[in-house]
C-alpha cells in the first residue's frame, strides 16, 4: 500500500539514541499469516508454519508494547501505524480501537499519528467503514482485476473466488468516503490484459492511487510441483514453508519480460491522458528516482528500513523476509530501536547494493532500478554472474521506454511547473512529428 512521506514537512523529535534512522516503515501483522482467503500465490500463509500451535493473534499487552515502542523509536514528527496481514480484520474492531487509544496515549507532543490498514476487504461492513473514516485511516483494498481475473487466484477457503464480497466492502467504504487505495498483483492470469485491469479500477471503481505488485514465486526443482499447488496447506496435502531459495518460478508467476511490459502499456495511456488524476506508484517512484530522490525502498541503493512485526513480537529484516534467518529478535525483549539499529539490519541493507554483479552496476538503468528487490535476485547474467533480478529484462523495457516523458516530468517539477504539463507537451510533439529519444 502507497503510504509515501513527504519528509520536508516533518520535523525531527528529540531522542535519546542518534543512530535510530530518522524513520522507518513497520509492517505489523496482528494475525500472523492467519486468513479468511486461500489466495493461490500468497506464499505468506505457509508462514504459519514458523509458529505451530500459534492461534495468531496478537495479545494485548503486546499491542500496547508495540504502539509504545514504535512512537518511542521514531523522528519524525508524522508517524505512520501501518496493519497487514494475513488478514488483520480477523482480529476484531474492538482490537483495532484499542491501538487508536495507545497511539493517542503514547504519541509525544507535537506527534501526529497516521494509520493504514491492508485487507482483503471481505470482511468490512458498515461499522468497520465508519470505524476507519473516523480516524482518517488509509485503506488499501487487495484487488486484482473485474471479476474474471481476480477470482483467478483469489479464492475463499472453499476454492471459491472472492469478487463479489470483496467489491461489497468497496462499496461500503466508498459510502462512509473512506480513503482507499487499490492494491493489485501482476501474475499469470492478468499480466496480458493491463489495459482492462487499469481501466476496470480507472473508470469502475473510480481509484485515483493502485500499485501493480510483481508475483513471483520462486521455487527449486524439487519443491516446482508443490509449489504449484499453492501455499495452504489444505488437509490432505504436503506443505513447505517459502523461502528465497531456488532459480525457478511457479506457472503462477510472472514471465521475465511481462511485468514490464504490463507496466509500458499503462504508462502509455497514463501519461497521455491521466498525470495528476491517478496515482500509480510504479510511476511516482520512478520519478522520484529521474528527480535524484528515490522513495521506494526497491528503487533505492540499500535497503532495510522497511520491516515487519510478527503476531508474537518478533521483528523481521523484512516483509518478503519472514524467515528465521532474517529474524533480529523479539520486541518483548529487545527495544525495537536497538533491533531496528543492529549490525545484522544494517548488513541487510547495505546488501542490497553491495551484492550486484557487475553488469548491474554498468547498467545504464542503475539510477532509476538499483537492483529492484533482492528476493528477486535468483537469475544468472549474461556473464554468468549469479545475483540478477528475474524480472531485470522487464524493467530495462519499462525504464528505456519511460526515459523520455520522465526527463520532461523531471524538467518540469525542477521548474516549479507540474508533472501533469508533460500532456501536452507530448501531444504536441506528437503533432509535429518529434522523435522520442530512447
Amino acid at each position: 500500500m502507497a503510504t509515501q512521506l513527504n519528509k520536508s514537512n516533518h520535523r525531527p523529535i528529540a531522542m535519546t539514541s542518534t543512530r535510530t534512522p530518522l524513520a522507518f516503515h513497520l509492517l505489523a501483522k496482528p494475525t500472523g499469516a492467519a486468513c479468511n482467503l486461500d489466495c493461490k500465490y500468497c506464499f505468506f500463509l505457509s508462514k504459519e508454519m514458523l509458529y505451530p500451535g500459534s492461534r495468531f493473534r496478537m495479545t494485548d499487552e503486546l499491542l500496547e508494547t508495540y504502539i509504545r515502542q514504535l512512537l518511542e523509536a521514531q523522528r519524525l514528527s508524522e508517524v505512520s501505524i501501518n496493519w497487514q496481514g494475513g488478514e488483520p480484520t480477523l482480529m476484531g474492531l474492538d482490537f483495532f480501537q484499542r491501538s487508536v487509544e495507545y497511539a493517542e496515549k503514547y504519541k509525544s507532543p507535537g506527534q501526529h499519528v497516521l494509520f493504514t490498514i491492508q485487507t482483503n476487504g471481505t470482511k468490512i461492513d458498515k461499522d468497520w467503514a465508519a470505524f476507519f473514516k473516523k480516524h482518517n485511516f488509509l485503506v488499501g483494498l487487495s484487488v486484482d482485476g473485474p471479476k474474471e481475473i481476480h477470482d483467478a487466484y483469489r479464492v475463499n477457503k472453499g476454492g471459491q473466488g472472492s469478487f463479489d464480497q470483496v467489491m461489497r466492502g468497496w462499496r461500503t467504504l466508498m459510502e462512509h468516503r473512506v480513503d482507499v487505495n487499490i492494491l493489485s498483483t501482476v501474475h499469470a492470469a492478468n499480466a496480458d490484459h493491463p489495459l482492462e485491469v487499469y481501466h476496470f479500477f480507472r473508470d469502475e471503481l473510480k481509484a485515483q492511487y493502485m500499485q501493480f505488485i510483481p508475483i513471483v514465486e520462486r521455487a527449486s526443482v524439487e519443491t516446482l510441483a508443490l509449489a504449484n499447488q499453492g501455499w495452504s496447506g489444505r488437509p490432505g496435502t504436503d506443505r513447505r514453508l517459502y523461502t528465497q531459495i531456488g532459480d525457478l518460478v511457479t506457472e503462477r508467476s510472472l514471465k521475465q519480460e511481462q511485468y514490464g511490459r504490463f507496466l509500458i502499456t499503462i504508462f502509455d495511456e497514463w501519461v497521455g491522458r491521466d498525470v495528476g488524476q491517478i496515482f500509480v506508484q510504479s510511476f511516482d517512484a520512478a520519478l522520484a528516482n529521474w528527480m535524484g530522490q528515490p522513495s521506494l525502498c526497491i528503487f533505492q541503493r540499500t535497503c532495510g528500513e522497511s520491516l515487519a512485526l510478527e503476531h508474537n513480537g518478533d521483528l523481521y529484516s523484512c516483509d518478503h523476509f519472514v524467515e528465521p534467518v532474517y529474524l533480529l529478535g523479539n520486541i518483548q525483549k529487545t527495544h525495537m530501536r536497538e533491533l531496528v539499529t543492529s549490525d545484522q539490519q544494517k548488513k541487510f541493507g547495505q546488501d542490497k547494493f553491495g551484492t550486484l554483479p557487475k553488469y548491474c552496476r554498468q547498467c545504464e538503468v542503475l539510477f532509476a532500478c538499483n537492483g529492484e528487490c533482492p528476493r528477486n535476485r535468483f537469475v544468472n547474467t549474461p556473464d554468468d554472474e549469479p545475483g540478477l533480478n528475474y524480472l531485470c529484462a522487464g524493467y530495462k523495457l519499462f525504464f528505456k521506454h519511460i526515459d523520455h516523458p520522465m526527463r520532461i516530468m523531471a524538467d518540469l517539477l525542477r521548474r516549479g511547473h507540474y508533472a501533469d504539463e508533460v500532456m501536452n507537451i507530448l501531444a504536441r510533439e506528437e503533432m509535429h512529428g518529434v522523435q522520442k529519444e530512447v
